[in-house]
């Protein structure tokens, strides 16, 4: 078998295994808070939001920043979580494409 046509195999594989990992991160979630609580944010590994939960002790008319501040504060860091997940997750199958023996 020539080394293009192992090549083709071997990326064909590798597509289909990163089409399934994307499909599993897309179901796997992180959660971040920010206020002791007060503030939940959800994102999926695909690094998208799935949902933000504030508590009611957060709303103060007076506070508005700060609330704006906590919110978004967790939702960065929900999806740094979700990002490093999906690379790592995403690593293990990039890493399994060898390019020895091919030239």
């Amino acid at each position: 078998m020539s080394g293009i046509t192992k090549l083709m195999k071997r990326a064909l594989r590798m597509q289909q295994q990163m089409e399934l990992v994307q499909a599993a991160l897309a179901q796997r979630t992180v959660r971040a808070t920010k206020g002791g609580g007060a503030v939940k944010v959800t994102a999926k590994c695909d690094c998208s939001l799935a949902a933000i939960k504030i508590e009611r002790r957060a709303f103060n008319p007076r506070g508005a920043r700060l609330l704006e501040n906590m919110i978004l504060g967790a939702a960065n860091q929900a999806i740094n979580r979700a990002k490093k997940i999906s690379d790592a997750e995403m690593g293990k199958v990039t890493a399994k494409l060898s390019l020895r023996g091919l030239t």
